[in-house]
């Protein structure tokens, strides 16, 4: 049974997500956005540390697997992903006093580059594992992940909070650029562990 757990927590961190996104596509008819915020980013924050145990305890119990180390980055991508196309949905956050129209084009375009990034991953990660390359995660990925949850943590955390303060502001600019900035490192860094060790 205990080999089972990683898995499980894994399949755990899909369904918290389904309904962490749920709730955010709900927000905009909540009657109380704050609270409605603050449940959304209490999942959030079980799902995530899910995707921080799952591993170690694989490991612990000996019992990765290929199956685990499909679902686990799947798992990681529909919650990353889904979670900004959810913000651009319900048009949250907003930063500054830059106009709608044009938050949108920056949280559209934080979207493309997201799934962009991690459409060429998977594709570079199944041509690896096909030719027998190691591609478990590394440091980048994981500093990546770690930015992203961190992002949109503090984006949950403005919009319930402080949504029109400039403090608040700045921290989702500087996290979404440092995340951002990670996102592309991480794809260069994914494009060089498949190259021929002699080009």
């Amino acid at each position: 049974m205990l080999k089972l757990v990683p898995n499980i927590l894994t399949f755990g961190r899909l369904v918290l997500t389904i309904l962490f996104l749920g709730i955010l596509l709900y927000i905009p008819q909540a009657k109380d956005r704050t609270f409605a915020f603050d449940i959304a980013l209490t999942v959030f924050i079980i799902a995530a540390l899910t995707d921080i145990i799952d591993g170690p305890i694989a490991r612990k119990l000996n019992v990765t697997s290929k199956l685990g180390r499909m679902l686990d980055p799947l798992a990681d991508k529909i919650l990353v992903c889904g979670s900004f196309i959810c913000f651009a949905v319900i048009h949250e956050p907003s930063l500054f006093a830059i106009p709608e129209t044009y938050m949108n084009v920056i949280r559209w375009g934080i979207v493309a580059i997201l799934i962009g990034r991690e459409g060429y991953v998977t594709i570079l990660r199944h041509a690896a594992e096909a030719k027998g390359i190691d591609f478990r995660a590394v440091a980048s990925g994981k500093i990546k992940m770690f930015l992203q949850s961190l992002a949109i943590g503090i984006a949950l955390i403005k919009s319930a909070h402080a949504p029109a303060a400039t403090w608040s502001s700045w921290s989702v600019a500087v996290t979404f650029l440092a995340m951002l900035t990670a996102t592309i490192i991480s794809g260069f860094s994914a494009t060089r562990r498949t190259a021929p060790k002699n080009a």
